[in-house]
């Protein structure tokens, strides 16, 4: 058996499925299409045994704001990860897979790494996996293997992989010609006819030693800042933190850009299963299940006299109507609605730009905030006070902290809580509360074997969730409660 190493690249702004996915919690920690979340769906399959290989446990890059949530998702699943490296920031594939295949390298010279997005959908997974399989061989003979998806329409939403010749039928891996940015419809369309192109899923498979090599012939600038946040990464708390002042050297450039569309070595695999990398809302209406007229609904959302429309309402509160709609996406969120043209969602991102300029949190954030102690969710907020539903995870605690602009009053709605106010410790149970004055040390704790739920009332002149002194911290953080 060969032992592969998946390499889960998690990170991503969260604008195209934009209300659904913003920055604060992007695509692939969402259930879009089922009960896993993409990131789950990925890692369950990447794991275990394939007719000649072996998954060992998955390496995944991500960015510090996600690195509680990606552990809470793995472990949900029962799956335990070889190593979690924190970029200090974005700097887009080509640095984050040069970083995971420096670690790996460090950890077995000769490691096999599969890389991934960590926010596609493929549903077949016994038959991607057999696709692995026969990309194995060519990863042996030192090859760059890539993995195109054999196209079903002359789409213009991903790039193209020109194989030299056209696919046998066998599934077998072919000479890769050149990449191909995203094309017109005509250009795809004489692309489809011919035969020989694949759409480019952005998913490779390689020696660690192999990579490396085509890393210092056609990307040489990268390596040593790279390697160097590598060799002075820091642990904290079980995940390795890149050296920020290396990572600040970096350059912001894909990985196709950087090695692949300049490596001579490169072989594509063809894979004829499903595959989506849900890059637009009209993705998702293509992949969600359509009534004969092809208006797909979630729950909470309903159609009258509509065609070829996606309806999606992702609040138990609200309900969404569409009457005699044609080509319209409409998706509702508890603080956000949108609505457009089935031809123009590769678009959203637009609307994202628009909020922000206009400094609307919407923009990147949700009313629901996850912290790695569990989450809240803002319920009200005017000037001077704000309300929110916190929900603290058994056996989990808030850090002890102070605040200079607030004072916060707790009332408990189930659950149990342990709460210290100044020296003062109590237990309260449901229906009792708490003051904490303004500038008084506190903590909040759950130390039952179900998550405790309180309602927070703050009252203040200033609100935002950097006004925290923070003393002591289970979670290392240095900004944020």
């Amino acid at each position: 058996m060969v032992q592969v190493t998946p390499v889960l690249l998690c990170g991503g702004s969260g604008t195209r499925l934009w209300p659904l996915s913003r920055k604060s919690f992007p695509k692939q920690f969402t259930a879009i299409q089922q009960d896993e979340t993409l990131f789950q769906a990925s890692a369950l399959r990447l794991h275990g045994q394939t007719g000649d290989a072996v998954f060992a446990p998955p390496l995944i890059v991500t960015a510090s704001d996600f690195r509680f949530i990606v552990t809470e998702q793995l472990t949900a699943v029962g799956i335990d990860p070889g190593a979690i490296l924190i970029e200090p920031e974005g700097r887009n594939t080509a640095p984050a897979v040069l970083a995971a295949a420096l670690h790996a390298q460090a950890e077995d010279p000769d490691a096999i790494l599969l890389v991934a997005p960590s926010d596609h959908v493929i549903p077949e997974t016994t038959a991607f996996r057999a696709a692995v399989d026969r990309g194995l061989e060519a990863v042996a003979a030192g090859r760059i293997v890539t993995f195109g998806i054999t196209p079903d329409r002359a789409e213009t939403g991903y790039g193209y992989l020109e194989l030299a010749e056209a696919p046998d039928g066998s599934g077998r891996p072919a000479a890769l010609s050149r990449f191909v940015e995203k094309p017109d419809v005509a250009t795809a369309q004489r692309m489809i006819e011919a035969g020989n192109f694949l759409w480019n899923a952005g998913i490779f498979m390689f020696a660690a030693k192999d990579i490396l090599t085509a890393y210092d012939t056609h990307a040489p600038t990268l390596v040593p800042p790279v390697r160097a946040a590598v060799q002075e990464a820091r642990s904290d708390l079980g995940f390795l933190r890149l050296d920020p002042e290396a990572w600040s050297r970096v350059e912001d450039i894909s990985v196709d850009y950087a090695v692949m569309e300049k490596a001579p070595n490169l072989s594509a695999v063809p894979f004829g299963g499903a595959w989506s990398d849900l890059g637009s809302w009209t993705a998702v209406h293509r992949e969600s299940p359509r009534d004969d007229a092809g208006v797909a609904v979630s729950e909470h959302a309903h159609a009258i006299d509509c065609t070829e429309t996606l309806l999606r309402c992702e609040s138990a509160e609200m309900e969404l109507v569409g009457i005699g709609l044609k080509s319209i996406v409409a998706v509702v969120t508890s603080d956000a609605v949108l609505v457009a043209d089935a031809d123009r969602t590769q678009d959203v991102k637009a609307a994202v730009s628009l909020l922000k300029e206009r400094g609307l949190r919407q923009a990147e954030a949700f009313a629901m905030d996850h912290r790695p102690w569990g989450h809240f969710e803002t319920l009200a907020l005017a000037d001077r006070f704000q309300v929110k539903r916190i929900v603290v995870k058994p056996g989990a605690a808030l850090s002890l902290q102070s605040h200079v602009h607030r004072a916060e009053h707790w009332v408990v709605v189930s659950g149990t809580a342990r709460v210290t106010v100044g020296e003062t410790v109590t237990l309260l149970s449901e229906n009792q509360s708490v003051y904490v004055p303004l500038g008084e040390k506190h903590r909040l704790e759950n130390p039952g074997k179900v998550p405790m739920i309180l309602i927070e009332v703050q009252t203040g002149s200033y609100l935002g969730e950097d006004d925290i002194i923070r003393y002591e911290d289970v979670y290392a953080r240095e900004a944020q409660p």
